[in-house]
């Protein structure tokens, strides 16, 4: 099909990062034609999440820098005389100074290869000689080529879910009447079985579990499935604008979330937990009772500030960390509010921008937990993914490993008129999104981007160890150096699904000085030690130890003004990629504008209709055979251990 597509559209879509697949969503939704298409072989771009062996996939197609798939010979002979051509780039260059480490035992064997027969459809692994990969202590090298396909998602095989579910979130108790639940496939959009569900660990289930001080690299390569790396860290507010999206447009019946559980500061090179509830100020054993009226006090007025400005106006030329220090509050709690609250350093915002910050911190607290943040299951990755399921329910066209060679201008009009893809076919369409890292150099050659400095690590315990080995913390750790900036870092467990058990993922984070492994390195080594054969036997060691890293710098494109790049139609529109901050507002934003210049009165990602209101073809059918015949009926089987949350400004129906 990908070689014969229709000949025309309303919208075509280039790349299928987060931004790009909410306005895919939101154009079919309106009744647009969209066709939707990706030179990769998966789904997500930069925003994507892999299995281990996928990751290493990935990385093997930066190193080699090759092209993502063959030109089309000659398409520069299909461009009329009235009309001109703007190349777009065969490279993908949003990844630079890519260093891999392996730390872990290596005791590896021919045989060893990734447990399971079936890969999230990122990419499956077909042969991976691990021997060769254990020679080195950087980028690993197999026999074979790691080959990947795509899984793309045809309207047809797209399961519906109950209209009134909004959004699952795991360890949440929530009262009121039980919904039929969705199954695997409407839960998860990717295709991972049934078994992986079955690894979130329970408190008895330690029997098989191998030691933690033993795993090796051996052992990451078999359970490689049961990792799933986001190559962009971030957490959703819960009252964020991409909770809020996918509740009202109801995509969030196709993905499941859990809850941070704790908000870390690292200080006095200690790693410290960070009381943010009113219950966990009380409880706090680390505050005074003094400090612990003190910040009630505060955090009341930061809900408040905008009704109070008398208290903030003399202060508003001043950084936040200078306000806080006129507040009356402690270097402890002044600690607490400006890096593990506002999440900002001593000189990165105003005292205005502080107080939003804190205030966005606090009016998250409690919506669906005991922190403002929650994370999809299996990574980040599957927030694109579910988008394009939306825009696949409403007829839209998605091509994986379809690349497209150049942009149509009509010289009389300024235009873009149409696309001509790698088989050589000429596409009409009036609207045209293009991801940032598609546009060549010509189009990008006065075009300035920041960087965003990235580390991805396997360990082997939490940086903050406690009875319970199943927790998400956030940490922020203070740049110490003029010309730094502060690092987030995020500590997954298992019972996300994003590694394996008896192992920790860790995403580090900031705005690049340097290179990733010079800007990230120094918090690496204040926070973990590399494992050694030596200190095996050494349970006395404080400091998790370092199984397995990268370090990479992306391309940061989101205060990219428009009018930098080079001749672009005004009917060519561009998406950032994802940037430095810690939510997804931007893309959703972005998103939003975007769709407004392109359908400017329809509204944006609408909820979907309720099947009892649709009526086919102008007849009055019976209830049960409209539902029928507009939406496949949802499975009543019940998922793993996950409770069903509406948002809870509704009431239960």
């Amino acid at each position: 099909m990908a070689d014969n597509l229709p000949s025309e559209f309303d919208v075509i879509v280039i790349g299928t990062g987060l931004p790009e697949s909410i306005i895919a969503a939101a154009c079919s939704r309106s009744g647009q034609r969209v066709l939707h298409v990706d030179s990769r072989s998966y789904y997500g771009g930069n925003w994507a999440s892999f299995s281990f062996s996928g990751l290493l996939s990935w990385l093997k197609e930066h190193q080699e820098n090759s092209d993502i798939v063959n030109e089309c010979p000659a398409w520069q002979e299909k461009i009329h005389e009235n009309e001109e051509a703007i190349a777009l780039s065969r490279t993908d260059k949003t990844i630079q100074h890519v260093e891999v480490f392996c730390y872990a035992c290596q005791d590896l064997h021919e045989d060893v290869e990734e447990a399971g027969a079936l890969q999230k459809n990122h990419a499956s692994v077909t042969s991976v000689n691990c021997t060769e990969a254990a020679d080195s202590a950087c980028l690993p090298v197999e026999d074979e080529s790691l080959r990947t396909t795509s899984c793309e998602i045809p309207a047809e095989q797209t399961p519906s879910s109950d209209p009134e579910r909004a959004l699952e979130v795991n360890d949440v108790q929530v009262t009121g009447e039980k919904e039929n639940c969705c199954d695997d496939n409407t839960c998860v959009p990717s295709t991972a079985e049934k078994e992986t569900s079955e690894n979130v660990p329970v408190a008895e289930d330690t029997a098989e579990q191998p030691k933690k001080n033993r795993i090796t690299y051996s052992q990451i390569i078999k359970e490689g499935r049961r990792f799933n790396i986001d190559l962009v860290s971030k957490l959703l507010y819960s009252r964020g604008l991409l909770i809020d999206l996918l509740i009202k447009s109801n995509v969030s019946r196709y993905a499941e979330f859990k809850n941070i559980t704790r908000i870390l500061a690292f200080r006095e090179g200690r790693v410290k937990q960070v009381p943010c509830s009113r219950a966990d100020v009380f409880n706090s054993k680390q505050l005074t009772m003094v400090e612990k009226r003190m910040l009630m006090k505060f955090l009341t007025f930061c809900m408040e500030y905008e009704e109070h400005p008398d208290e903030y106006k003399a202060y508003e030329e001043i950084t936040f960390s200078e306000y806080l220090k006129t507040q009356k509050l402690t270097p402890n709690l002044q600690y607490f509010v400006l890096h593990s609250m506002a999440m900002t350093s001593e000189t990165g915002s105003s005292t205005i921008d502080g107080l939003k910050a804190t205030k966005n911190f606090l009016h998250s607290l409690g919506r669906y937990g005991n922190t403002p943040f929650l994370f999809p299951l299996y990574g980040q990755g599957e927030l694109p993914q579910c988008f394009c399921r939306m825009c696949a329910v409403f007829g839209g066209i998605y091509c994986l490993r379809h690349s497209v060679q150049c942009l149509v201008v009509d010289k009389e009009s300024g235009k873009c008129k149409a696309i001509i893809d790698q088989y050589g076919q000429r596409i009409i369409s009036k609207h045209f999104l293009v991801e940032d890292s598609y546009l060549s150099e010509n189009t990008c050659a006065h075009v300035q981007y920041r960087q965003i400095s990235r580390a991805i690590l396997i360990t082997d315990r939490s940086v903050l160890k406690t009875d319970s080995d199943q927790q998400i913390s956030i940490l922020t750790v203070p740049a110490e150096e003029p010309g730094t900036f502060a690092v987030r870092v995020i500590e997954l467990c298992s019972s996300t699904m994003t590694c394996m058990k008896g192992s920790y993922l860790v995403h580090l984070t900031c705005t690049s000085s340097k290179t990733a492994r010079e800007d990230l390195e120094p918090v690496v080594q204040k926070l973990f030690t590399p494992y050694t054969e030596t200190e095996i036997e050494n349970e006395e060691i404080e400091k998790p130890r370092l199984l397995w890293g990268l370090y990479f710098n992306m391309r940061d494109s989101s205060d990219v003004n428009r009018n930098t790049y080079n001749d672009l139609p005004s009917n060519v529109y561009v998406c950032s990629g994802p940037d430095c901050a810690l939510g997804n507002d931007n893309a959703v934003k972005q998103a939003e504008a975007l769709f407004q210049q392109i359908c400017p009165n329809e509204d944006f990602c609408p909820p979907p209709p309720n099947p009892e209101d649709i009526i086919l073809d102008g007849d009055s059918l019976q209830p049960e055979a409209s539902e029928s015949s507009a939406l496949p009926e949802a499975s009543s089987e019940t998922p793993k251990e996950s409770s069903n949350l509406r948002n809870p400004e509704e009431p239960s129906k």
